[in-house]
């Protein structure tokens, strides 16, 4: 006989693991290193541990670039408060412009990451954790087509 755990995982640590919203166990991406840059947004269809579907309509996931701008902005804000804190800016050197440089390598590095968080954000704003997700209650989509299915 399989059991279930039923502790209900934490909302943050499920969204940084990238985990199914439904169940918070499941994994939603195919392959958990996100620098694999050829598979790096490949997301399961359903999620393997509830069952849960990930593509809920065409174009759903268009509305994450709303979540990744705001997860940069984000970053932006906390690179500029560590470097004013522990650097500082002047105006008479490039401290500004160095902060700059650093921050847009910062960006670009963890820009795989940014994309996988809010895909998995943007997810859980329309899927919302069940405490019944073993007994096979997940959100049907309300329209799909297969013909279009990762035609973007």
């Amino acid at each position: 006989m399989i059991t279930h755990d039923t502790s209900k995982p934490n909302v943050i640590l499920s969204v940084l693991h990238n985990n199914c919203p439904r169940c918070r166990r499941g994994r939603l991406f195919k392959y958990s290193n996100p620098y694999k840059l050829n598979g790096m947004l490949k997301m399961n269809e359903k999620c393997e541990v509830c069952g849960q579907t990930t593509d809920m309509e065409p174009g759903f996931y268009y509305g994450t670039s709303y979540v990744s701008y705001g997860l940069a902005i984000a970053v932006t804000v906390a690179t500029l408060v560590a470097w004013w804190v522990l650097i500082g800016f002047s105006l008479q050197d490039n401290r500004f412009f160095w902060w700059m440089g650093t921050n847009a390598f910062i960006l670009i590095a963890l820009q795989p990451l940014l994309m996988r968080w809010s895909r998995t954000i943007w997810l859980s704003f329309f899927i919302w954790y069940s405490p019944k997700w073993n007994e096979g209650d997940v959100v049907v989509p309300e329209r799909t087509n297969d013909s279009l299915k990762n035609a973007w």
